[in-house]
């Protein structure tokens, strides 16, 4: 099966100039990588180096930090734009040429920089379905399989339509999450920010005067003064340890698969993790599995694409099983029931669909009703989250304002007694 691969490239130019740098495409072998570069350039390829797969997942971070990928919502429109002048007649290059000049005129100049690379591919004789499997770094799987189909059956532009269709309602359902992320992110935010200044600043402060007025120091005050001297001694360790922990997290969330096959199996069984990880897994499933049986693809084929495309490693898991039992000519719904893990109203509704010859419209009923649920659920989000932001909070700072009255009550005492002594 290809992969996406990085290469480091060297190539002797027709001119006698020396070009280089790197190159990520899709290939099961290096030599197809090297008979590309030849094919392009014309030229002489001097070296051609396989590069670590993490050093492509970096490149694709940093890409997305400084803008210089391509977002989905632009995505959505370059399919649109394009599928629109298709149905119009234009030729498919003429189509991609008119997309590169409004990326320039516009600014989106990653859309542009799409367009010329598909446009590029259909001039040196590569059909369209083959130029867009060269990038799965910016076209989804289902994407690819749905110009795929179009480009064998000659529908293309409905295809792409479709394909703008379905990335749309990806970015509106992300566009939610995200909006009901902000209010408890910046909460959050806000109370470590003025939690840490009260014990870089404020602790250190109130523990000097309590040494200069000889308060009596509690042992959770001693132990929150320490805490706080250690943060302020080694301040920037502890900030190079927090970055490493969470990068050595991140790279074993991306590199190591059976890590995210276990978050996903923990996630699905917690109480509130499993609703809003069934809505969305449920979503994504019956949403992709109608377009791509709408679209007249063989079943077990949409299996597979649904396995390849799902990032939900529960769901991959038993859509892997599922896929191998259709394949023994099962029917899906018994097959679905016998592994486990999906709702027992989406099998019943694709047992109805599979006796009815009605499985698309099942599946495209599914996916609203799913949908529906994971909006309600989004919108809900910060609501559910509060409670826990003031339980965070109110515990944090009852243990800081504790911590730091204890010797004032000491001093207090101190006090009434020297006043009560003198007279």
């Amino acid at each position: 099966m290809s992969k996406m691969r990085l290469y480091y490239y060297r190539v002797l130019m027709p001119h006698g100039a020396l070009k280089q740098g790197l190159l990520q495409l899709v290939v099961e072998r290096d030599h197809s990588a090297r008979l590309r570069l030849e094919r392009e350039t014309e030229g002489t390829v001097l070296t051609l180096q396989r590069l670590p797969g993490w050093l492509g997942d970096v490149g694709a971070g940093l890409r997305k930090l400084t803008g210089r990928g391509l977002r989905m919502e632009d995505l959505a429109g370059l399919l649109r734009d394009l599928s629109l002048m298709l149905a119009a007649g234009v030729p498919a290059i003429e189509a991609l040429r008119t997309l590169v000049e409004e990326g320039g005129q516009t600014g989106n100049h990653a859309a542009g920089r799409v367009a010329k690379r598909l446009a590029d591919d259909l001039m040196s004789g590569i059909p369209m379905a083959a130029a867009f499997d060269r990038y799965p770094d910016v076209f989804p799987e289902t994407v690819r399989n749905l110009v795929t189909i179009g480009d064998q059956s000659g529908t293309l532009d409905r295809m792409l339509a479709e394909s703008a269709e379905h990335v749309e309602r990806v970015v509106s359902i992300r566009r939610d999450i995200r909006t009901a992320m902000i209010y408890p992110i910046f909460v959050f935010a806000t109370i470590f920010a003025v939690a840490g200044f009260w014990v870089y600043y404020v602790v250190p402060n109130m523990a000097r005067l309590f040494r200069q007025l000889n308060a009596k120091v509690p042992p959770l005050t001693e132990g929150l003064v320490n805490f706080s001297n250690a943060l302020a001694d080694h301040a920037w360790i502890a900030v190079l340890v927090v970055a490493l922990v969470a990068a050595a997290i991140a790279f074993v969330f991306v590199r190591v698969p059976r890590a995210k096959t276990v978050l996903h199996e923990v996630l699905h069984r917690l109480p509130v993790t499993r609703v809003l990880m069934t809505a969305s897994g449920m979503a994504h499933l019956t949403e992709h599995l109608a377009i791509l049986v709408r679209a007249g693809l063989e079943f077990v084929s949409c299996l597979d694409i649904l396995e390849r495309s799902t990032r939900d490693r529960y769901y991959r898991h038993r859509l892997r099983r599922v896929r191998e039992s259709v394949a023994r000519g099962e029917r899906i719904s018994l097959a679905m029931r016998r592994v486990g893990g999906f709702p027992p109203m989406a099998v019943r509704m694709i047992a109805v669909g599979e006796e009815s010859g009605s499985l698309d419209r099942q599946l495209t009923h599914l996916a609203l009703e799913y949908r529906k649920r994971l909006d309600t659920l989004i919108k809900s989000l910060s609501e559910i989250i509060k409670p826990a932001i003031i339980l965070v909070a109110g515990g944090l700072f009852l243990f800081l304002i504790v911590a730091l009255l204890l010797p004032v009550y000491d001093l207090v005492q101190q006090s009434v007694q020297q006043s009560l002594g003198g007279r």
